[in-house]
């Protein structure tokens, strides 16, 4: 090895000229995996608006409480977005990918199981933590796994035309 050789960061192994090729058929279920998993992420943002009153009651917090069960979520997302995508940098966006998911998830199975205010208000935290890391790592698996830039298009876009 050289002097002027460097090591290649962690993510340099995932780089389109280094990964093999998938088939078609896979690349296609990846992107229907990874738009569902951006689509959960996404929807949990906003969809806990409509269980806020039935959790209100059965928890029983005030009106004024409310705003911190959807604002937990957003301001975890928000803030850790950055970070998710240097940690899937380093880490590696499959893992990452995976992590965010399973993470995501389970947080997701604790909120819905909380017991009071206070866990649910931390479980929507660690919903939009994991959420931060799984936003760019899916982009970045998409951007790896369609190399083509045509298909890139259409992945990105996925507004369901026939392939020409």
């Amino acid at each position: 090895m050289s002097q002027n050789a460097t090591a290649a960061p962690r993510g340099a192994e995932t780089a389109p000229e280094n990964v093999p090729e998938l088939s078609h058929q896979r690349r296609w279920w990846i992107l229907l995996v990874v738009s569902l998993s951006m689509l959960m992420g996404v929807l949990d943002g906003t969809i806990v608006n409509i269980a806020l009153p039935s959790a209100q009651h059965d928890l029983g917090f005030s009106d004024a409480d409310r705003q911190w069960v959807v604002t937990a979520y957003a301001l975890a997302f928000g803030s850790l977005l950055l970070l998710g995508g240097r940690i899937a940098d380093l880490a590696g966006q499959k893992v990452t990918f995976l992590v965010g998911l399973a993470g995501f998830a389970a947080a997701s199975v604790v909120a819905g199981a909380a017991n009071g205010f206070a866990a649910l208000v931390i479980a929507r935290a660690v919903q939009g933590l994991f959420a931060a890391l799984l936003a760019p790592s899916a982009l970045s698996v998409l951007m790896t796994t369609f190399t083509d830039p045509r298909e890139r298009a259409r992945a990105f876009t996925t507004h369901g035309d026939r392939p020409t």
